[in-house]
């Protein structure tokens, strides 16, 4: 009888973990929000300690997987992200809680280089394209987790109780599959800053990560603001739009590597592109929900596997260590997950949400440009 325990299923385990571990956490933001008397503005600096701890630990992370090798590291930094969501549970007051999730992003953030590091291995010891189904099993992951925190806020859990009861087991068996032995790469860490961002070809890279990245974040947080106040649409149906763009990406990660392998990652990026700016001017220039809700999954096929192919071709690069550059890249695409709402939402202030969402447009067609960048170099 085979192994259940392949380095394929090693490296979806570590990104389901990730996800899953993300989703716990959205899921009782409420909760945690009226426990500590939080303030729109209170909770949002508290989001914002979650980001700092993901990108400082970006390049820290990429150095010790470089030195330590991504398998190893990504194991240890999994049990670290357990930890973690559980400390946020039992966080007895503002400064803790700030403090638990500067270091829960931290563990979020690190993990998502070092496992991202270990997929790009397996996918080149297999010699063909896996990169976006490993983040299909991130987005599985996220929103079975988020879906699940919906039933222990219905059968009376306890934010301490649902984290430490979903984080354990859910650790335990991830653990148990990534535990297959893997020989990573290890090389001795380059000097200079530790900061470092992006150079050479992964400039163009980056900038490809941080475009699909401000468009993912913008949907995330103007979309159903967008349904709501300009196409007027109940609170309710205006969930739809973040579902709609959410389905689509997940279903697109899916197909994603057969869609590289059979068109290439330069035109898959291409068509990507062109596929996002479709979306972005579906929905600003629907007038109901039908098409706006068009225009979200749209959007959500064209941003589907950029991010994949991003750091799969940064850890290709021949000119740095594939822990450096794909914290370099991470470093950019998170970048522009939190630069885009903000940005989306000063331009709005200024014209409308409609005007302020054309951005998006110039950004897809930005990525349309620089599609060939994600071509990995030939040796």
């Amino acid at each position: 009888m085979p192994s259940l325990r392949t380095p394929r299923r090693a490296v979806a385990a570590m990104f389901i973990l990730n996800g899953a571990l993300l989703g716990i956490w959205a899921s009782r933001i409420p909760a945690i929000a009226a426990t500590h008397a939080l303030t729109p503005n209170l909770l949002g600096l508290l989001l914002l300690c979650l980001a700092a701890g993901a990108i400082i630990s970006f390049p820290i992370a990429g150095r010790m997987v470089d030195r330590f090798g991504a398998a190893p590291v990504t194991r240890i930094i999994a049990l670290a992200y357990c930890a973690a969501l559980i400390a946020l549970g039992f966080a007895p007051s503002l400064e803790l809680l700030a403090l638990s999730l500067f270091l829960f992003g931290m563990a979020h953030g690190s993990m998502d280089v070092s496992m991202n590091v270990w997929a790009a291995e397996v996918e080149k010891a297999a010699g063909r394209p896996m990169m976006a189904s490993f983040h299909a099993m991130f987005s599985l992951g996220a929103g079975v987790a988020a879906a699940m925190g919906y039933f222990a806020i219905k059968t009376g859990f306890t934010v301490p109780a649902h984290f430490v009861l979903a984080s354990l087991p859910l650790g335990a068996i991830t653990l148990g599959f990534a535990s297959q032995h893997w020989a990573s790469a290890r090389a001795k860490p380059g000097g200079g800053s530790l900061f470092a961002l992006p150079k050479g070809a992964l400039i163009f890279v980056g900038i490809i990560a941080f475009a699909a990245a401000m468009g993912e974040g913008a949907v995330a947080d103007w979309g159903a603001v967008f349904l709501n106040s300009t196409i007027g649409t109940s609170e309710a149906l205006a969930t739809l739009g973040y579902s709609a763009f959410s389905v689509a990406i997940f279903a697109m990660r899916m197909a994603g590597d057969r869609v590289i392998l059979r068109f290439g990652a330069g035109n898959t990026a291409r068509i990507s592109g062109f596929i996002a700016l479709a979306g972005v001017l579906t929905v600003v220039t629907s007038s109901g929900l039908g098409q706006a809700l068009t225009g979200f999954a749209l959007m959500g096929l064209g941003y589907a596997v950029l991010f994949p192919l991003a750091f799969s071709r940064a850890a290709a690069d021949p000119g740095i260590t594939p822990g450096r550059a794909i914290a370099a890249v991470a470093t950019l695409g998170y970048g522009g997950l939190l630069l885009g709402p903000p940005v989306i939402g000063f331009i709005a202030e200024a014209t409308s949400l409609r005007a302020a969402l054309i951005t998006l447009a110039v950004l897809a067609a930005l990525i349309v440009a620089l599609a060939p960048h994600l071509r990995k170099p030939t040796s």
